[in-house]
């Protein structure tokens, strides 16, 4: 058993290996094929440290940073070969490949980079950290209730962009010596605004119902992944209506730690294609596409598992339910909106479309969700969000130009002439 796990182990790092040094050179080509960027051409940096694994962290990112990006221009720095390739190809951005620290130096000296934005918590993150005469701001890839979100490792960053009055409470109850008020600065969630994309379907009188799982997690307080405990009662009852359309978006590392999640997966998939064969009108749909927006504008109700997910269909002010871990060790912060949303238990798997029924005819259910809907997002009207993510960029910025003013004259940011010790 355990020599069959190590090599499936020695495959998958060989697999990676190899599709990094795919990735490289065709980023390389792609390089080259460009030529350099323009010296002083940008002023915000997006610094991403993970490989496509990591991909959707940067995905939600696209579109708000594409608008930031008409009134200040933002480059990509991206340390992993396929990480990278996949943002030239998506993003929609300028990307710079840095894969080491000498490379990074390089690129940083070329801008005038004052803002450096981090979605996640890689440990990487900490090369970046060593540059001073910028503001360092974590943005995150998502809002919620997880463990995750009240990290220590907020006070690594000069900022942190966060949503809203339950982000500053949440940090409030596990921080110590935090300046919550001097180093939150909340900006709802930009993604909201860009809530569209074409259908894969035609509209009709099917209820869609949006099914997102998480992945397993990686440890007992994390086990919130619902695939194994809820997912196939779930879809195969949705599935056998024929009044119902299923848009099944799994987490893309669903099966990465725990190969039941895996093949879980694949019989969804399996029932999902069998289901269209019989009835081509229904068009269900398996989605596995980088874009994140129509699904939680288009979807009557959303089943989702305790995850960035919530939020992002809080944020959309629709109906939502959430699945009930099965493992008693997983966390759950019930100081928030799990404390009053609308819960689904493993054994209710199979009533689903019972349960769908009764959350859209309850009015105070509507109640309660505009109620969290302000606590997390505060103005969810079209475009406010945006306003108060561009309003926080052109702070810092001028903050940074009053700090620049305020430095000794002729005093830049020195870079270490030993920084290639720092190499990996």
């Amino acid at each position: 058993m355990q020599l069959a796990s190590d090599i499936r182990k020695t495959v998958a790092l060989v697999g990676r290996a190899l599709e990094n040094r795919s990735a490289a050179r065709e980023v390389r080509r792609s390089d080259n094929a460009r030529g350099p960027h323009p010296a002083g051409q940008f002023e915000v940096a997006v610094y991403f440290a993970d490989g496509v694994v990591n991909m959707y962290q940067m995905r939600q990112w696209y579109r708000p940073l594409q608008e930031l990006a008409k009134t200040r221009p933002v480059v990509i720095l991206s340390r992993v070969a396929s990480g990278a390739r996949a943002l030239v190809r998506e993003s929609g951005l300028p990307v710079a490949f840095v894969p080491s620290v000498r490379s990074l130096e390089s690129a940083i000296a070329r801008q005038n980079i004052r803002v450096v934005l981090y979605v996640n918590q890689n440990t990487r993150n900490f090369q970046m950290f060593r540059y001073g005469h910028r503001w360092h701001v974590f943005i995150n890839h998502g809002e919620s209730d997880k463990m995750y979100m009240t990290t220590n490792q907020f006070k690594a960053y000069d900022y942190a962009f966060v949503a809203g009055d339950a982000a500053r409470e949440r940090l409030k109850r596990v921080l110590w010596n935090y300046d919550i008020a001097a180093r939150t600065i909340e900006i709802g969630r930009p993604q909201a605004d860009h809530y569209s994309g074409k259908l894969p379907y035609a509209p009709d009188e099917r209820r869609v119902i949006l099914y997102a799982p998480t992945w397993e997690g990686d440890r007992p307080s994390a086990h919130y992944g619902s695939l194994v405990t809820h997912g196939e009662a779930l879809v195969g009852a949705l599935l056998r209506t024929g009044q119902h359309r299923v848009i099944y978006r799994p987490h893309p590392r669903s099966g990465v730690v725990d190969h039941e999640y895996g093949s879980a997966h694949r019989r969804i998939v399996a029932m999902i294609a069998a289901a269209n064969a019989k009835d081509p009108t229904a068009h269900h749909f398996y989605d596995d596409g980088p874009e994140l927006g129509w699904q939680l504008a288009a979807a009557d109700v959303a089943v989702v598992d305790i995850s960035a997910m919530v939020y992002d269909r809080l944020a959309a002010g629709k109906a939502l339910m959430i699945t009930r871990p099965d493992d008693p060790a997983a966390a759950i912060d019930e100081h928030g909106y799990l404390s009053d949303c609308e819960w689904l238990d493993s054994a209710e798997a199979g009533n689903i479309v019972a349960e769908t029924d009764r959350i859209l005819a309850d009015p105070g259910a509507t109640e309660r969700l505009d109620h969290w809907v302000h606590h997390y997002f505060g103005d969810t009207m079209p475009g406010s969000a945006t306003a108060r993510f561009h309003a926080a960029i052109e702070h810092l910025m001028n903050e940074a130009q009053r700090w620049a003013g305020a430095s000794p004259e002729g005093e830049d940011d020195p870079f270490d002439e030993d920084s290639a010790e720092l190499d990996d």
